[in-house]
């Protein structure tokens, strides 16, 4: 083509780059310029568009390792998802380009394809795993995370999957227990004349600062275990109370009349 003459080549402006689809751009502007410089046509804010897309077609450019990453891995993430539905993300970062290769159950409001924001995080020094670590989600709430190298064919890293969790939803359930554990209107302890006769609540007491003090579990108690808190309850004048000997029993897992046994030997030898 002479020089000089006219030569119709596509110019990519702003506009083209808000129709731009994941590994591609679409041309949506043609004009009739000469062979100068392509700048000096579009001028200093036009340059400045076309710098900015050539930045947007070398990020949405498809990693080499990408197919590798979601071939390997996203099954891995999907299967994560799917056991801790609704409370776990999972993400794939594709480190050779700094972007999110893979993402399930969006809870960070993030995009695949978006940019990783991993600068902070120097994987190389610290191993294959990183965490378990904290971080606040967009709505404040705080989720705990951990992060997985992942390497490619040749041992460089490649990727990272990052599982993270949202633990609000426990402190949520923690909340509410510890509202119900606590109580919101208790008052005093009742007078101790009022429950002067309560035996049971009597019996309970010294049976948990017996097992306390041996550090034994109820269910632990051997025979003779039993023997002495019953002899020890006597002592304490636990039986005093109607059918107290039955409810002995059924918390020590004895026959009544092992119980009755017990407490008959003592009167004899007493």
């Amino acid at each position: 083509m002479p020089s000089g003459s006219p030569l119709t080549i596509g110019v990519v402006t702003m506009a083209s780059c808000r129709a731009w689809l994941p590994g591609m751009v679409v041309l949506t502007s043609l004009a009739p310029i000469t062979s100068a410089p392509l700048s000096a046509h579009l001028g200093e804010s036009g340059a400045a568009s076309l710098e900015h897309c050539d930045f947007l077609m070398r990020k949405t450019t498809v990693s080499p390792v990408k197919d590798l990453l979601l071939d390997r891995y996203a099954p891995i993430a999907d299967g994560i998802a799917a056991l801790f539905y609704p409370c776990a993300e999972v993400v794939i970062h594709d480190l050779r380009d700094q972007t999110i290769a893979y993402l399930v159950n969006n809870l960070s409001k993030l995009e695949v394809g978006g940019p990783s924001v991993l600068d902070e995080i120097h994987y190389a020094a610290r191993g294959r795993t990183i965490g378990p670590y904290e971080k606040l989600n967009w709505d404040g709430r705080r989720m705990r995370c951990v992060s997985n190298i992942l390497f490619d064919d040749d041992g460089k890293p490649a990727g990272m999957l990052c599982v993270n969790f949202n633990i609000a939803v426990f402190e949520d359930v923690r909340s509410t227990l510890d509202l119900f554990i606590k109580g919101g209107n208790l008052t005093d302890a009742p007078a101790e004349e009022l429950f002067r006769d309560d035996w049971q609540d009597r019996i309970n007491t010294f049976l948990h600062t017996w097992l306390r003090e041996r550090q034994i579990g109820i269910n632990a108690l051997t025979r003779e275990h039993k023997r002495e808190i019953v002899e020890a309850l006597h002592a304490q004048g636990a039986f005093r109370g109607r059918s107290s000997a039955n409810y002995v029993a059924a918390v020590l897992t004895m026959g009544r009349a092992t119980v009755y046994k017990i407490l008959k030997q003592m009167k004899e030898g007493g």
